[in-house]
């Protein structure tokens, strides 16, 4: 086990803790010690810049991420970043300081997600291994989930993956009172507008008048909930429960690009054909139960029987888009 090393002689508080060779951790006291500790690079994850202007040492490179150190706060989205800012520096053989305030959170989060990458640790076991070397690490519950996330994608960003698409919507659901539009990387293209997709890819088409509608790839699994159980607290109501053994009867998805009218401005409604008007499915921002019980939040859902699967036969070439 590696243990701690402060700069100069012995572990000193304020000092950059060493946490690997090359790679050490601190708070914002540790900046006025770099020269000591030979640090040359500063990956700064604070909601202040580190450095004030014109006061980072000379021959510093630096990298700044504008985190707040809040359960809600995306840190997740900038691991990348991070970790190529963090790869390139030692590769040039540069020590490097990851850095927030206090040391102990936001810093502790990126260096555990660095551990993870490099060493194909699990989450588990890289935060468990940082707090033995620093015994005051405690990332927000919220840094925590972000990190489960990023063991889930093989420690790689994937926006393309449902499991980022799905931290993604949940993000902009945290600020919808907010939102004035909806960031348009939220939402898939059209698949009227692009050309076909990979052949194995199966693209949703309306059953009444045949527009297309969302491919296989914005489909946003979920696991199965508890079944009929689910709805026990709907026994007084006058629509019946599900019947038992019922499964998922819709495609949970992410927003498409001709929902955008739809979906800004309120909390729930219906998804309608743009074509024919015919009725799809529905959202809600707050979430909706799906018929296998599971709850899903937010909830852009397309009823199976209201569209048809068209799958690419080889040799005939792509379907068409409408």
């Amino acid at each position: 086990m590696l243990e701690a090393r402060g700069a100069g002689h012995g572990c000193q508080r304020g000092a950059p803790l060493e946490v690997r060779p090359g790679l050490f951790l601190g708070g914002a006291a540790a900046l006025a010690r770099l020269r000591e500790a030979g640090i040359s690079a500063v990956l700064t994850v604070d909601s202040e810049p580190g450095f004030a202007a014109g006061a980072a040492p000379e021959g510093v490179r630096r990298l700044w991420v504008p985190v707040l150190d809040a359960p809600e706060a995306d840190l997740l989205s900038h691991l990348d970043r991070c970790a190529a800012f963090v790869g390139q520096a030692r590769s040039e053989g540069r020590a490097v300081l990851v850095h927030c305030h206090a040391g102990v959170s936001r810093s502790v989060a990126v260096v555990t997600a660095l551990v993870m990458k490099t060493e194909q640790l699990t989450f588990e076991k890289a935060y468990e291994n940082l707090r033995t070397i620093q015994p005051e690490a405690q990332m927000n519950q919220g840094f925590e989930q972000q990190l489960r996330l990023y063991e889930a994608m093989g420690c790689v960003v994937d926006m393309d993956s449902a499991v980022y698409k799905q931290y993604r919507l949940q993000k902009v659901t945290e600020k919808y009172a907010e939102l004035r539009s909806l960031p348009q990387e939220l939402f898939a293209v059209d698949p009227t507008t692009i050309s076909p997709g990979p052949k194995d890819e199966v693209l949703y088409k309306c059953r009444k008048c045949r527009r297309a509608l969302f491919r296989s790839s914005s489909i946003l699994d979920h696991n199965e909930g508890s079944g009929p159980v689910a709805f026990a607290h709907k026994r007084g109501l006058p629509w019946p429960a599900p019947a038992p053994g019922a499964r998922c009867t819709s495609h949970f998805v992410e927003p498409v690009q001709w929902m955008e009218a739809a979906l800004l401005g309120v909390l729930h409604g219906q998804l309608l054909c743009p074509k024919c008007g015919a009725k799809l499915g529905s959202f809600s921002w707050s979430g909706e139960q799906c018929s296998c019980g599971r709850w899903v939040t937010p909830a852009f859902q397309i009823h199976k029987n209201r569209v048809d699967e068209v799958r690419r036969l080889a040799g005939l070439g792509p379907p068409p888009g409408r």
